[in-house]
């Protein structure tokens, strides 16, 4: 029965192995996904959903995703007024913003949805600096699921970069 003993040793270091694993983040499991955050504010929950579904995709630093939410043609300002006519013309706009956002505030008004953002970096060109953790606001109008105009309001912050979303 001494043969048992290595055996027993084995299965406690494989017990370990596995219990340090899972509390270091470790694990072949797909992560199941967060809830959906509340967001605050009285906007048409769809809007909130396409609006949402966006920001993700270009805080994930998927170009081409965020690209899809909008209409073709579309219109984005932000400064500068951006004819979109064609899918290259979304992912460049998109492409464009240097900082990514976390939806934290959605209101209606009419036909406009003024989303209130906590910026944050992202993936891909651009950096988002000293705006990281500061608030931006977009007004868009969303028709029959997409984006069919994205517009930059508010001041913006001096301290966070000119082309913020």
């Amino acid at each position: 029965m001494s043969w048992m003993k290595p055996i027993a040793a084995l299965v406690a270091i494989a017990a370990a192995s596995i219990s340090l694993s899972a509390c270091l983040g470790g694990s072949d499991e797909p992560e199941t996904p967060a809830e959906p955050q509340e967001i605050a504010g009285d906007a048409d929950p769809q809007d909130v959903e396409v609006i949402e579904g966006w920001s993700d995709a270009l805080r994930g630093g998927d170009v081409d995703a965020a690209a899809e939410y909008f209409a073709v043609p579309s219109v984005a300002v932000n400064g500068l007024g951006l004819r979109i006519g064609s899918r290259d013309d979304a992912r460049a706009f998109n492409q464009s913003l240097p900082c990514g956002a976390r939806l934290i505030k959605a209101e209606g008004e009419g036909e406009l949805t003024t989303a209130t953002f906590r910026l944050t970096e992202r993936p891909g060109p651009g950096e988002c600096g000293d705006g990281v953790g500061r608030t931006a606001k977009t007004a868009f109008r969303i028709r029959d699921g997409e984006i069919v105009e994205w517009r930059r309001v508010g001041k913006a912050d001096p301290a966070a970069p000119g082309q913020i979303t």
